[in-house]
């Protein structure tokens, strides 16, 4: 399944193209720095595929591949499915041939990006957005069953390219974009718990200023499941160098695994 045109303009006026290169680009500027997150990431799949050995995986923001053990995941499951909003031409190449893996470009929040884009992009700046209440947050529905789920690293993304564009278009105060992130996260977890799911994602970013004053921002807006299994580490995002301001950033992780919680 691949996406129109049409739908494809709409992914690069509100810049996936160029969040998903950047990411890959920021990646390489670390030299290896990620590769401790990454290792984690992996070592947590690979525990929570042994609990649960399932015939059937669905992974929820794939992207580079970075983070998943693919070759382990084909040994142990009869299907992977990746799913991500775009997928990269070289994921696309690195994938073609393996028979148990299947490629899905869909938008993991079941229709966010084409509702923002619908109800923002008429706003001007002398015709601002005022309220969020008009845009609806929808769920993901995959086609057919999902069997085990993985989401990585996405859970705080899935609502920031969104937010950036209505920002563009609408004059809305904090709280409330916090509110409308929140419950773009709520969704995405209500969606999890109804199947056995593998959640990595981030839960603070800690910013260390040129002066070496430290502030941590809360970006798991959110409750979480509880889980079986639970991990977290913190990933260096910045190691190597920082950004134009002189800032590092570095992310507290958390990697939980649960089974559904629809079944009373």
């Amino acid at each position: 399944m691949t996406h129109s045109p049409a739908y494809r303009r709409i992914l690069h006026k509100m810049k996936y193209y160029d969040y998903q290169q950047g990411l890959i680009q920021h990646h390489l500027n670390q030299e290896g720095g990620w590769d401790s997150h990454l290792k984690h990431c992996r070592d947590f799949i690979l525990r929570a595929l042994d609990l649960y050995k399932p015939s059937r995986i669905t992974v929820l923001g794939s992207g580079w591949l970075l983070d998943l053990p693919l070759s382990e995941m084909i040994e142990i499951a009869d299907n992977v499915c990746l799913v991500d909003i775009i997928h990269p031409p070289e994921v696309i190449s690195q994938v073609s041939g393996l028979k148990k893996i299947e490629l899905i470009e869909q938008d993991i929040t079941g229709g966010l990006i084409k509702e923002v884009w619908e109800k923002t992009r008429k706003h001007t700046f002398l015709n601002r957005l005022k309220t969020l209440d008009t845009i609806f947050i929808p769920r993901y529905k995959p086609d057919g069953d999902p069997g085990m789920v993985l989401s990585l690293n996405i859970l705080t993304q899935i609502e920031s390219l969104p937010v950036k564009f209505i920002s563009k278009h609408a004059k809305i105060d904090d709280d409330t974009f916090k509110c409308f992130s929140a419950a773009i996260q709520k969704k995405h977890i209500d969606f999890l718990k109804e199947h056995p799911s593998v959640l990595i994602t981030d839960i603070s970013e800690i910013i260390t200023n040129q002066a070496g004053e430290v502030t941590e921002k809360q970006t798991l807006l959110t409750d979480l499941p509880e889980p079986e299994l639970k991990e977290e580490w913190t990933w260096d995002f910045e190691l190597v160098s920082s950004d134009y301001y002189r800032t590092k950033s570095a992310f507290r992780v958390m990697a939980i695994s649960f089974c559904q919680f629809n079944k009373d």
